[in-house]
């Protein structure tokens, strides 16, 4: 399991993360709740992609997202992108593209 997916499983069990407006819409018009995305996290065992960002609101100039795809408690596969931040020297995953069913 890389490094990364570990900062990011111990941000979500932590309880550091958010949601960005655009994956909560998408959950909700999937019948996802944020349960079913922290447990799809915590059941992840890679990093499906790591892509650059080209998002000019950036804040650094290499900020990479995270793209994982894994089931929750229930089977449920579940396709989620965003970005392991540090603010306050405290890791926090921001679902910032999506959070869905995947296909």
């Amino acid at each position: 399991m890389s490094d990364v997916l570990v900062r990011i499983k111990r941000a979500i069990l932590a309880g550091h993360f958010r949601f960005s407006r655009k994956a909560l819409d998408e959950m909700d018009a999937d019948g996802i709740a944020e349960t079913d995305v922290v447990e799809s996290i915590v059941n992840a065992v890679a990093i499906y992609k790591a892509i650059r960002s080209t998002s000019s609101w950036r804040k650094r100039h290499k900020e990479y997202l995270y793209i994982i795809e894994s089931p929750n408690f229930e089977g449920l596969s579940i396709y989620t992108k965003g970005k392991l931040t540090r603010e306050d020297s405290v890791d926090t995953y921001y679902f910032l593209i999506s959070s869905k069913r995947a296909l």
